[in-house]
């Protein structure tokens, strides 16, 4: 199966007896301004084996019941990732096509009105990414209900087709989850407000379901043509398979770890992407966001270097009953956001490396930030839809609950966390 970004073939995929191979196109490596398709699968190295390139390829493909049902559609087995991809790989996370070229032009699909699109939103579940229809070929990694789409000049939702790019990712409303389109939404513009990097959102309506759009960061228009630009999650970036996306999971192996994502971003970004990161597990915690996983932290890979990409999937877990309120990354063991207090996070920066007076200084900084901000933040929501106003509410007396909490407790130090650290390291 060959790898395409936009027209230009970039590699090819290859089943071998030890499960796949991953060669470059020679015109691809000679060329300027390429980039890898990994940062664990160098350019300079013109062949990769099943260790690289079969998490890549599984960490670009749903998870859980969405993958059963695509499989289901397309006949593929749920073992058989190259299978899957070759049937809805055009248009993926990042920049990258799978068996087909994309194409840099828009071609769409409008959906007529919105009891359409509510159709399609109800249809989801049983046919993620509405796999079979004629031209629409895309995947979105993760477990939540979501599909790609593109917003014309009047904002109405098209379907792309053909290889044409999604620029926004379309997100419905939960029964198991009530409120979260608002959730996600208000937590998503605080971000923005506080000086984090997060995408656009907007809300909409049809018929009775809700949704939120999110636009996609690794797409930009340039000169009248759509260009994708290239990332991957900190599983692709760590060689792990989706399933160990949590610290703590069922593999039977620890996960990825707050050090494990800091020491990627050492490697290419080691000042701005290092500090990029502890903001977004700061606030993160803030938030109470206790579904930061290894695959809701990503990196852009572009011809210039990697840096960190903006920040996504962020919601405030206390809103619900049952959801779990604990960290899905630990800060320095703990686990418990209603727990972390300074030595924690003194602790968390020896671990990783980093001055404890400046993550502190941080830590106090972004909570004040919050408590500022999320007046306006509440407001934005709240004018887009009126309905939000008392789920945003709810939300926004949670986090500033937290934030408050997290400022008062940095006061509790610990002068020995350096030799604190030092003996996890060594164990």
């Amino acid at each position: 199966m060959k790898i395409y970004y936009e027209n230009r073939e970039v590699a090819e995929i290859e089943a071998t007896a030890l499960g796949a191979r991953l060669t470059y196109a020679q015109s691809w490596q000679g060329l300027q301004g390429a980039f890898p398709v990994s940062t664990r699968m160098p350019l300079d190295a013109p062949n990769h084996g099943e260790t690289e390139v079969l998490p890549w390829v599984a960490n670009l493909l749903p998870e859980d019941r969405q993958l059963e049902m695509v499989a289901r559609a397309t006949g593929a087995s749920q073992a058989d990732p190259l299978a899957l991809l070759a049937s809805i790989g055009r248009d993926t996370s990042g920049a990258m096509s799978f068996a087909a070229r994309g194409l840099t032009h828009m071609a769409s699909r409008p959906v007529p009105d919105e009891d359409a699109l509510e159709r399609i939103i109800e249809e989801l579940p049983k046919k993620p990414f509405l796999v079979g229809d004629e031209g629409v070929s895309m995947s979105l990694a993760g477990v939540q209900t979501k599909i790609g789409v593109h917003l014309d000049d009047t904002g109405a939702v098209c379907i792309p087709i053909d290889g044409a790019p999604s620029t926004w990712i379309l997100k419905p409303d939960a029964a198991a989850l009530p409120g979260g389109v608002y959730n996600e939404a208000l937590c998503l513009r605080l971000a923005r407000l506080v000086g984090i990097p997060a995408p656009d959102i907007r809300l909409g309506r049809a018929g009775a379901r809700r949704f939120l759009l999110v636009q996609r960061y690794d797409r930009l228009q340039q000169n009248g043509i759509w260009r994708r630009l290239h990332q991957e999650d900190m599983c692709q970036a760590l060689g792990q398979m989706p399933s160990a996306k949590y610290e703590n999971n069922a593999t039977g192996q620890r996960g990825p770890r707050v050090r494990d994502i800091v020491g990627v971003m050492r490697s290419f970004d080691p000042l701005r992407g290092v500090l990029s990161i502890f903001d977004y597990v700061i606030f993160n915690a803030i938030t109470c966001n206790t579904d930061a996983h290894a695959k809701n932290y990503s990196v852009m890979v572009l011809p210039t270097g990697v840096r960190m990409a903006p920040i996504y999937d962020v919601m405030c877990a206390k809103l619900w009953a049952g959801i779990t309120r604990k960290q899905a990354m630990s800060i320095a063991t703990k686990r418990d956001g209603d727990y972390f207090k300074g030595r924690h996070w003194q602790r968390e920066a020896a671990l990783c490396g980093l001055s404890q007076s400046a993550v502190l200084k941080r830590v106090n900084d972004l909570c004040a930030a919050v408590i500022t901000q999320l007046p306006q933040a509440v407001s934005d929501i709240t004018e887009m839809d009126g309905d939000a106003a008392s789920w945003v509410a709810q939300v926004s007396g949670f986090v500033e609950e937290r934030a408050h909490f997290l400022v008062n407790g940095l006061a509790e130090q610990d002068p020995n966390a350096a030799a604190w650290a030092q003996e996890r390291l060594e164990a």
